[in-house]
């Protein structure tokens, strides 16, 4: 039985839920938002919440990953080079809009 790998939130596994279960709600309030023809600035400025609640959330997974993940057994690449890339590449996909 092979075991479970440590990853950058492990620790922090039942706060991450959390916040991830507040950024569906809002997604979720936004739809209803929409169902209800709510103004449509009202709709814009919870999209906006939504969007950073979701890029917080992303950036303490970038966080735990470097310090997790690429610090020790964590799954990331063996060659330092090949792990910055890695990151980089993670980091670009999350600043390109």
């Amino acid at each position: 039985m092979q075991a479970t790998p440590t990853r950058g939130y492990t620790a922090s596994k039942l706060q991450l839920l959390n916040r991830l279960a507040r950024a569906e709600g809002q997604v979720r309030a936004v739809r209803r938002m929409v169902d209800e023809d709510r103004y449509c600035i009202d709709v814009l400025m919870q999209i906006s919440a939504v969007q950073a609640a979701l890029e917080k959330i992303a950036l303490g997974l970038v966080d735990g990953h470097v310090r997790v993940c690429m610090q020790g057994d964590g799954g990331a690449p063996a060659d330092p080079e090949e792990r910055v890339d890695e990151l980089m590449g993670a980091v670009g996909r999350l600043v390109k809009r």
